[in-house]
Order: structure tokens, then C-alpha cells, then sequence
């Protein structure tokens, strides 16, 4: 195992920066673009994959191969890659691809580092925006616009006055729902369709819960090292690790997690 002293951390964040430049000049000259080369990778339902997703993983690639040439790989694009440091980068090119292709900017860049334990730095960046919101190695930050600022999650609140966001209005499958359902009842407030940048915001302290099925490692992994650097808490539907995907409940107090969670597993479980 790889021992990240302070200077190996220093020089994995500047890595991370790196791809996350890199991604942004490969995408941001196709974002509402005519010429996408969209293709969807299943048959019975979009799910869109375009020659920005395709160019942004390349040149994340790239970054590796010139600085990290001996950490594992995971991409949604290209798939997994060998490593024998022990560390392994974990990319979603573009995360909410169906909202990059139709123009919205809540999309983004995911990147993750991780041990054999999970994420222990993530960057989840929107290009367009300009927003990079990182976490993990002590540091919880947004740069964009407005200047750089740090990162926390909201005060901790009754579930009854939470903001709840998930991607998709139906979950998962249908038992999904039903125990997103359970909680959507609660909650004071609940908006749909921010991909990856619903759990920027709740890094950010603007909304409260965020909950998800049927991930991907490459999904959550990134929002996990944020979240958790900004006091948050991520895990699956039982409170287990969620790295490597499935279904996820991301809280910005253990509290919130725990009324949350209890209604998850009464809807699922009875």
C-alpha cells in the first residue's frame, strides 16, 4: 500500500487538476453543439454516450500516462486499467450525459482517487459554469465565479424541512421508488435531474439529502470523498459502503441520514 505522505498528496490534488483542465478544453467545445456523435450504449433505453465523453476520459488517460503512469484506471468510457501502486483513479468523463446532450448545465466532470477502502479525494467539476468543487487530504473547496470559498454542509434539520433531490423520478426499479417514495413524503422539498451536481450542492450546504439507485462506482465515488470532506455522510441504503455503486443516500448530518435510512429500509423491507 501506497503511504500518501504530504507530499504524495500534493502531487495526486495537482494530478487531479490536471484531468480536470484536460476535460474541460475536450468538452467544453462540443457542449450544445450540433455534432455530437451520439450513440446510446443500451438498446431498450438512451442512455447516451457522445464524442465529449469519449474525448474527455482520452485526455484524462492521457494526464495518467504522463504523471501517474503506474496507478489503476477505472473509466466509464475505456473500463479498468492495472495499476501496482495501490491507488486507482476512478472517472466519469461526463456525469449526466442525458443533460449535457440537452443542453443543461448540471452535468460534470467526476474524479476520484481511491484506496483499497474507498475514495479519499474527489474533485466533482462543471466546466461550463466554472465551478470545481474538491474534497479530501484535509482540503473541502469551491472555486468558481465568485472566487474560491470552503466547503460545508448545511446545519443539521428535521427531515421535515429537508430539500431532497434525486436524478430520475422513478429510482431505479420499482422497489427503488417505493423506498424513495417513503422519504419523498417527509421531506419539505424535492427537485429532480442534477446528476452529479445535486451532490456538489449538498457539499455546498444547499439542500440536505440526495438519494439514488442503480450507480455505478463511477457515479458515486467522486461525490462520496466531496461530500464526506464537507461533514457530510454517503453510504448505501443500510448504511454500508457505497463505492463500487448500487443504491445511495447522501445526508449532510448522521442524524438526517439515520430518519432517512429508517424510512429506505421500512418501505423495502416492512
Amino acid at each position: 500500500m501506497t503511504d500518501l505522505t504530504p507530499e504524495l498528496q500534493a502531487e495526486l490534488v495537482a494530478c487531479a487538476h490536471a484531468m480536470a483542465d484536460a476535460a474541460r478544453r475536450a468538452i467544453l467545445p462540443h457542449f450544445r453543439g450540433t455534432a455530437l456523435n451520439t450513440v446510446s450504449k443500451e438498446v431498450d433505453r438512451y442512455d447516451p454516450v457522445t464524442v465529449a465523453d469519449r474525448a474527455a476520459e482520452a485526455a484524462m488517460r492521457a494526464v495518467l500516462a504522463q504523471v501517474r503512469p503506474d496507478d489503476a484506471i477505472l473509466g466509464e468510457e475505456e473500463g479498468a486499467q492495472d495499476g501496482t501502486t495501490g491507488l486507482t483513479w476512478v472517472l466519469d468523463p461526463i456525469d449526466g450525459t442525458r443533460g449535457f446532450v440537452s443542453g443543461t448545465p448540471t452535468w460534470g466532470v467526476l474524479i476520484s482517487l481511491n484506496t483499497a477502502d474507498g475514495p479519499v479525494y474527489g474533485i466533482i467539476d462543471q466546466p461550463y459554469i466554472g465551478e470545481r468543487f474538491e474534497g479530501g487530504f484535509g482540503r473541502a473547496q469551491l472555486a468558481g465565479p465568485q472566487g474560491a470559498r470552503a466547503l460545508a454542509v448545511a446545519p443539521s434539520s428535521a427531515l421535515a424541512e429537508a430539500t431532497l433531490f434525486t436524478t430520475f423520478p422513478e429510482v431505479g426499479t420499482p422497489q427503488d421508488r417505493t423506498g424513495f417514495e417513503a422519504v419523498r413524503d417527509a421531506v419539505k422539498l424535492v427537485r429532480y435531474g442534477c446528476d452529479c451536481y445535486a451532490y456538489a450542492l449538498l457539499a455546498a450546504g444547499q439542500i440536505d439529502l440526495v438519494i439514488e439507485a442503480g450507480l455505478n462506482a463511477y457515479d458515486i465515488a467522486a461525490p462520496i470523498a466531496v461530500i464526506e470532506a464537507a461533514g457530510g455522510i454517503v453510504t448505501d441504503w443500510d448504511g454500508g459502503p457505497v463505492h463500487e455503486g448500487g443504491r445511495a443516500l447522501a445526508a449532510a448530518s448522521p442524524a438526517l441520514h439515520a430518519e432517512a435510512m429508517a424510512l429506505l429500509k421500512g418501505a423495502l423491507h416492512g
